[in-house]
């Protein structure tokens, strides 16, 4: 049977992923869509968004538009895999009897 992520499996970490893993290969969504999608704090989010990118799930580009600071996210291809991984993982444990 599939093993569980303990880095994805994190509430947080979990809805940040599956937001991220819904957008093509090589699309990205900023910061702040993903706070306010997950009705987190931005040092919360900051945290969690470390956590994912230390181990290889995500990439976050800082860039600046219009002299603003901007901070995009979007999931690399061993992030996607981990999270199908751990989705198969929960569905196993569903379907156990």
């Amino acid at each position: 049977m599939a093993e569980l992520n303990e880095t994805v499996h994190q509430p947080v970490r979990l809805r940040l992923m599956a937001a991220l893993v819904t957008l093509e290969p090589g699309q990205e969504v900023e910061f702040t869509y993903l706070r306010d999608l997950l009705e987190v704090t931005d040092g919360n989010l900051g945290a969690h968004l470390r956590k994912l990118e230390e181990a290889g799930y995500i990439t976050v580009n800082k860039t600046f538009v219009d002299r603003k600071p901007r901070t995009y996210i979007s999931a690399t291809p061993l992030g996607r895999r981990v999270f199908q991984e751990h989705v198969a993982a929960l569905e196993a444990i569903l379907k156990q009897k």
